[in-house]
């Protein structure tokens, strides 16, 4: 078993694997780590130039696009480390970014996951939209970072360089605990892409693990590289997989309420993208709902299975209010204006 696999889940991402892979390996290879990269089915010629140009590179291939969250449940799945790198092919890495997240895992055996500091790639000063700083959620299940909020980036100042503990770790790059990936199941296919991470970090802190965050590494993210954040069916995968989240995960006693509030929620966003003339967004969110009762039955089962992880720890902090509302009614545009989180 080698100590870390560095995993990058390439689907048509040719162009960043040019500027970026030499990085990953000139600023990662070691005696215990390996580095892999996993295809999805691309047509663009990248498997093809990974194999041509980087003999030490483990090259796994699939024969279709099993999206972000089955890719790396497969690719996974053939790898035996103790620690697994989920990478982005849209990063850039920087010297010595690797072994203060080792290190940290190995000094902190009951994190299960832990994430750098992310920043913009094209802004360097910023924060980056997936991850910034570390990830949390509302009680309503809108996801938010240290760093970032709705669609407000902080610059980077050194405001957040203390490593806490979070709710969620960016899939954008994230170190996991190879044990807690299994004993929780992985990701959940079902999600294929978006929010998956914010699912499994759920249920890793069910399970009683931490998630975790780190200032000592930083990288630097493109953002966008697969599905541009405009893209509608973005907007569809988002709040799907919202309503896909908050079923698996709510506790009972909160669970009939909070997913009513939250169904009422998006109608109000279908409703802003209307009188905004974004009537592509409005399909996404009825097609999102449409999918979501479809799938009532599979979401049943998986809520059982969630239960069944449930230690009686349950570590995560969660902000007890709207995002929304604390961000438009409140002007609280920063994670540091927020002031509690539970």
């Amino acid at each position: 078993m080698n100590n870390t696999a560095i995993v990058i889940l390439n689907w048509n991402g040719l162009d960043y694997l040019k500027m970026f892979l030499g990085t990953v390996v000139r600023f990662s290879t070691g005696q215990e780590t390996e580095i892999y990269v996993a295809d999805n089915f691309s047509t663009d010629g990248s498997p093809e130039w990974v194999f041509e140009n980087f003999t030490d590179i483990k090259l796994i291939r699939f024969d279709r696009n099993h999206g972000f969250a089955g890719g790396y449940n497969l690719a996974l799945d053939q790898i035996d480390a103790k620690y697994y790198v989920l990478l982005n092919s849209d990063i850039e890495v920087t010297e010595g970014w690797l072994q203060p997240l080792v290190s940290f895992m190995n000094r902190n055996p009951d994190v299960a996951s832990c994430q750098p500091k992310i920043k913009s790639y094209h802004k360097k000063d910023f924060f980056e939209h997936a991850g910034a700083a570390g990830g949390f959620i509302d009680k309503y299940g809108y996801p938010f970072c240290r760093g970032r909020i709705l669609n407000i980036v902080e610059k980077d100042t050194g405001q957040y360089d203390s490593a806490i503990d979070l709710f969620w770790s960016s899939g954008a790059c994230m170190i996991v605990r190879s044990d807690a990936w299994k004993l929780c199941g992985g990701f959940d296919s079902a999600f294929f892409a978006h929010m998956e991470e914010i699912d499994l970090c759920w249920r890793f802190s069910k399970a009683g693990y931490r998630v975790s965050y780190t200032p000592d590494s930083v990288i630097y993210h493109v953002g966008g590289g697969a599905l541009p954040y405009t893209s509608p069916f973005k907007t569809y995968l988002n709040f799907r997989n919202s309503l896909f989240l908050l079923y698996k995960n709510l506790p009972d006693k909160n669970f009939c309420r909070i997913l009513f509030i939250r169904r009422l929620l998006d109608g109000l966003a279908a409703i802003y993208f209307l009188l905004n003339g974004s009537f592509e967004s409005v399909k996404s969110v009825w097609r999102a709902h449409i999918d979501y009762y479809k799938s009532i039955g599979e979401l049943k089962e998986k809520r059982k299975m969630v239960k069944n992880l449930e230690s009686g720890n349950f570590p995560a902090p969660v902000l007890n209010k709207s995002i929304v509302f604390e961000f438009y009614a409140r002007g609280n545009k920063t994670y540091r204006s927020l002031k509690t989180i539970k």
